[in-house]
């Protein structure tokens, strides 16, 4: 028996990254869901319900930390695991400032994006 594919939203203002993120995540059989800004998160995800987001650092209008934390405060959506990813050198404490439950450097390994992706969708 198949699983049922997951579905991941992918918050970036970035046109190339969404586009390959998607292509490559879709080959793995997600169902992926595209913003290039972070206006009215809250309504956007519940609406979709994705098992795994990944959240630039850098989005409109509000930014990657205060949209991911405004999801970890929100009681229906703080468990969906948020992959933070950046170019930013200091990714790491980005990632924990936002509580994110981990993280990804751009640029990046296609492998480790759909690992990374993977390990936090079977939490």
């Amino acid at each position: 028996m198949s699983d049922p594919a997951k579905t991941i939203i992918i918050f970036d203002d970035d046109n190339d990254i969404l586009s390959i993120c998607s292509y490559i995540l879709e080959e793995h059989g997600w169902n992926v869901h595209t913003f290039e800004d972070c206006n009215d998160i809250v309504n956007r995800v519940s609406v979709i319900m994705p098992d795994v987001i990944l959240m630039d650092n850098w989005i409109p209008d509000t930014g990657g930390i205060k949209a991911t934390r405004t999801l970890k405060e929100n009681e229906d959506l703080k468990n969906i695991p948020v992959v933070y990813f950046s170019a930013n050198s200091d990714i790491e404490s980005l990632a924990g400032a936002a509580g994110a439950e981990t993280y990804l450097a751009k640029p990046f390994d296609l492998d480790d994006l759909v690992s990374t992706i993977a390990k936090v969708a079977h939490k």
